[in-house]
């Protein structure tokens, strides 16, 4: 990061980190309750409108997923590979690696490890070591120490929806240029999924939060993800779906019926879809976050991503207040979104060759 950065600069790009991490997780949490259940059966249990609420899920009203969860420790991950680069040590894919295992102990062990120094403060978070439904090959990707990659990934048929809801931090390195930050994207959903579309939509949703972290328009964003995928083989799936997706804005007002038309979201082109779709007719977040959710499929992935693209987009403000303040780990997210964007905007006040903040690097270890 070369750019120098004005205070109303930073103001915005931190209301946007903040409204990105913070509208994922109140997507994720309005649709875990109902993630499993068909339009039918959450019509029958909310009324005919479906969820409007939070409902309950893992025994709270707010709690958020794996969803959530993981696309924590990316964003964690990716200021300690911003930190590391001061030793010289430069290859984000295994930042995002290690804080990917980092979210792997927390669904088996019990808590934290005090004794362990190097995890930082994110891993030490106790309300993180609980399973919310985590998906098989997010756990068998990172059942050992080997990391997953292109040439060799983890799971290579796999194109589940986890490489997809993870991803938004990604697009929030906004001093890199597109393509890199595809790349990367793709590099780091390899090491659970290997199926081209898995890592390939992964990549697009990430270019897609990083023009909008530009100011630019969603549409515009869909269609430099568009462009950038063409380039790839296997790109076919993950194209045709957002162009659906695109296709379906046109159709008239949009519906449940219309949503589902996308698919159900368990792959992560179809995942996308839907979370692009309701985003692009979204006529405020609550209306876009509720139509994402209010289907038959994986509720809580798509009310994600259609939560990192509004929120995102708009900023913190732009999200409803009561589902703000009703979320778990409201705080930790705040503490992340706020040294997410200290670090991209000011770090050489906080670390450097030379030197570095005590508590930076005890929150950031560069390990």
């Amino acid at each position: 990061m070369t750019t120098v950065w004005g205070r109303a600069q930073q103001q915005d790009f931190r209301s946007r980190v903040r409204g990105c991490l913070l509208g994922g997780a109140i997507g994720d949490a309005l649709g875990a309750g109902v993630e499993f259940d068909s339009l039918e059966a959450i019509r029958q249990a909310h009324g005919q409108d479906g969820v409007t609420d939070y409902v309950v899920a893992f025994g709270r009203r707010g709690a958020v997923t794996d969803d959530t969860q993981m696309t924590l420790f990316t964003a964690e991950g990716l200021i300690r590979a911003q930190v590391r680069r001061d030793s010289g040590a430069w290859h984000p894919p295994t930042d995002i690696h290690r804080a990917y295992l980092r979210w792997a102990a927390t669904q088996h062990d019990w808590g934290p490890d005090e004794r362990r120094k190097d995890t930082g403060w994110l891993a030490r978070e106790e309300w993180l070591y609980s399973r919310r439904a985590p998906g098989r090959a997010c756990l068998s990707g990172l059942g050992d120490d080997v990391m997953g990659t292109l040439a060799k990934p983890k799971n290579p048929e796999s194109k589940g929806c986890g490489t997809v809801m993870r991803s938004a931090p990604f697009g929030l390195l906004v001093g890199w240029e597109p393509q890199l930050v595809f790349q990367l994207a793709i590099e780091c959903a390899a090491q659970t999924h290997g199926h081209p579309t898995g890592t390939l939509a992964a990549g697009a949703f990430a270019v897609i939060v990083h023009g909008l972290t530009r100011g630019e328009g969603l549409d515009a964003a869909v269609q430099r993800a568009l462009g950038l995928l063409s380039a790839y083989p296997g790109h076919e799936e993950t194209t045709d779906a957002l162009q659906r997706a695109l296709g379906a804005v046109r159709q008239g007002l949009p519906t449940a019926t219309r949503v589902e038309s996308l698919g159900e979201g368990w792959t992560a082109e179809e995942a996308l879809a839907i979370g692009v779709y309701c985003a692009l007719v979204a006529e405020d977040v609550r209306h876009g976050l509720l139509l994402a959710v209010n289907h038959s499929g994986d509720s809580d992935s798509t009310g994600s991503i259609c939560g990192n693209i509004l929120g995102v987009q708009h900023g913190e403000t732009a999200l409803p207040p009561a589902w703000v303040a009703e979320l778990e780990g409201r705080g930790t997210i705040l503490q992340l979104a706020d040294d997410f964007a200290m670090e991209m905007t000011q770090a050489p006040t906080l670390h450097s060759p030379n030197g570095a903040s005590p508590v930076w690097m005890d929150r950031y270890p560069n390990a």
